[in-house]
């Protein structure tokens, strides 16, 4: 109560020791975590999108999340949908009054046709934003697989998902501000969920970014160590093979592994693109 009359050291401490906490009420949750993710694989290999639903500073947490699943892992653009209250422009300026209508809420998921494969992701601090109920309750009788991220126990969220993601942050070092421990919270529990997604979609090889698209200089660079380090050749051939690939890190692997690039394209999309299936595969083959 009287952190503004502290010294700035101890305020600093008082802050860090909330994001501890905010970190540790993140462990009871990853049973919750872990069955979401297990549910949301076979429906996004069904065709399903990703959807991130939320409002204020949660909303901004869940798009930071979906937009790295791109560059980290070339997940199609057309697979991942926000829905913000007050639309995109609320993630650079606060739109204010626009949490506050349900009705908006399930306006934003019948616009985005939100279906039965489509894994929808609530996330809201309280669990009680109007507009992130509407679309959870709005997704939910469309039959999409509804995830909720709430701070609070009771939250009226949990009602309308089937999975309930709790992570109890308790009172904020600055009163009501969400941005600290229960953003600090909401941030693993998204980093933790859709990168465990990528992986089981076999978007990782050996803890690599496969799926990464080498699209610029520094991307280009990661690629040619990625290819070398699973091929076991020199960077100079491993920069030939992503070349010959196009910057597509799985192909050029498998370039590199004695391939023809037609039979690479082909094996990769008889496994949905998974890397370590097609490897697998032919080492079964071959004994």
């Amino acid at each position: 109560v009287d952190l503004d009359s502290w010294s700035t050291s101890d305020m600093i401490e008082a802050m860090y020791d909330g994001q501890l906490a905010a970190c540790a009420a993140v462990r009871p949750a990853l049973p919750a975590i872990n069955a979401a993710v297990d549910d949301a694989v076979p429906a996004l290999k069904r065709g399903g999108r990703l959807v991130y639903v939320g409002a204020g500073t949660s909303g901004r947490i869940a798009i930071q999340d979906g937009a790295e699943l791109r560059p980290t892992y070339d997940w199609p653009i057309d697979r991942i949908v926000f829905v913000m209250a007050g639309g995109m422009q609320a993630v650079l300026q606060s739109v204010e009054g626009a949490e506050d209508n349900e009705a908006k809420g399930a306006e934003a998921i019948a616009q985005a046709e939100v279906h039965q494969h489509d894994v929808v992701i609530a996330v809201a601090a309280s669990g009680t934003t109007p507009f992130t109920i509407g679309a959870l309750r709005s997704a939910g009788a469309r039959g999409a697989l509804c995830i909720a991220v709430a701070n609070n126990r009771g939250a009226p969220l949990f009602q309308l998902a089937r999975h309930r993601i709790l992570i109890e942050t308790g009172a904020e070092v600055l009163a009501g501000s969400t941005r600290m421990q229960a953003g600090t919270a909401q941030k693993i529990v998204l980093n933790l969920f859709s990168t465990a997604v990528m992986v089981k979609l076999g978007r990782v090889y050996q803890g690599l970014m496969v799926s990464m698209r080498a699209s610029n200089a520094k991307l280009l660079r990661r690629a040619e160590i990625i290819v070398s380090q699973i091929v076991g050749c020199d960077e100079n051939d491993a920069a030939k093979f992503v070349q010959r690939a196009e910057g597509d890190v799985k192909i050029a692997v498998l370039l590199g592994l004695g391939w023809e690039q037609t039979d690479a394209i082909e094996a990769l999309l008889k496994h949905e693109g998974n890397l370590r299936a097609v490897i697998d595969e032919v080492a079964h083959d071959s004994t």
